[in-house]
């Protein structure tokens, strides 16, 4: 079961949709912002690695949507090879979906048990077992600081190893329950949650190709359209701000020269940023880490 996108009406509102205008949603999901675009009349070109994703949308979605299997990172190409060289703006809800959550044998939740997977494609061969049972010590240190700055992550990855050393382990909830009794009390959030969001990152590569796709598909969006990036942690989302604030500068010399050099000149307006209303917060628990960030092109 997908759920409504956490901000889509504000999504909505900001791209200011135009009747036959084509739009990019970069993660389509459940569909959610590609449907509410089309309801305003706009032409949707939609791109997701889940198949799961795309299948369900076509049973579902009701107007004009191109819809294309692949990964954000390569939106400008998978555009151009289906003849869509501008757009009047786009939309890129990171991170994974409720419904990946959801099911258990997606094996993204710490809290449901399911076979350690994390695939958004699941025609991908790596896998968070691969991670788990395959990475040494040095290198789960090091993924669960970088992608989910696990303060813990020394006591978690010799837990793993010691664990992985008897019997590979091969459920969430197993991956779960270790973790728990590794790390000390936190009265905020589940004690996995860090490691599963660096082992899940690890196993998409959610952040490699994120600025750059940002960049691409920026370049695609006509003068007075928009980009809406919305991002559920602080790794995503400087990521974000640093492009949008390239956009919005015009010299991007390093400080030490004297004079510019790059002749590089601002080719976005940065709209600030939201979080989610208390409204928006009851309706779904899940938004509260949520920030939606707006670049116009100049």
């Amino acid at each position: 079961m997908y759920h409504i996108p956490i901000m889509r009406d504000r999504v909505i509102d900001a791209l200011a949709v135009k009747p036959n205008g084509v739009y990019l949603d970069a993660t389509l999901g459940g569909g959610g912002h590609t449907q509410a675009i089309l309801d305003r009349g706009g032409r949707v070109a939609a791109i997701d690695r889940d198949d799961d994703a795309i299948e369900y949308c076509k049973a579902h979605v009701t107007g004009d949507v191109t819809y294309i299997k692949g990964q954000y990172e390569n939106a400008t190409q998978l555009l151009a090879e289906r003849g869509i060289t501008e757009l009047d703006g786009a939309v890129m809800d990171l991170g994974v979906s409720s419904h990946q959550l959801d099911a258990p044998e997606r094996g993204f939740s710490y809290m449901h048990d399911g076979a350690l997977d994390m695939r958004m494609d699941v025609t991908q061969k790596f896998t968070a077992y691969d991670v788990v049972n395959g990475y040494k010590e040095e290198r789960l240190v090091d993924i669960m600081r970088r992608y989910g700055e696990e303060s813990f992550a020394p006591r978690i990855a010799r837990a793993i190893v010691k664990r992985r050393e008897v019997k590979p382990i091969e459920r969430t909830g197993e991956l779960a329950e270790l973790i728990r009794g590794s790390v000390p009390y936190r009265k905020s959030g589940h004690p996995a949650k860090k490691t599963f969001q660096a082992i899940r990152i690890e196993v998409n590569g959610e952040l490699k190709g994120l600025y750059d796709a940002i960049c691409g598909i920026f370049g695609m969006i006509v003068r007075g359209g928009r980009l809406c990036v919305i991002t559920f942690h602080s790794l995503e989302d400087r990521i974000v701000k640093a492009a949008f604030n390239e956009f919005a500068t015009d010299c991007i010399c390093p400080k030490r020269l004297p004079v510019c050099v790059c002749d590089h000149r601002a080719i976005g307006k940065t709209l600030g940023k939201q979080k989610p209303s208390s409204e928006e917060l009851e309706q779904n628990s899940r938004s509260a880490s949520a920030t939606l960030r707006i670049s116009e092109k100049l």
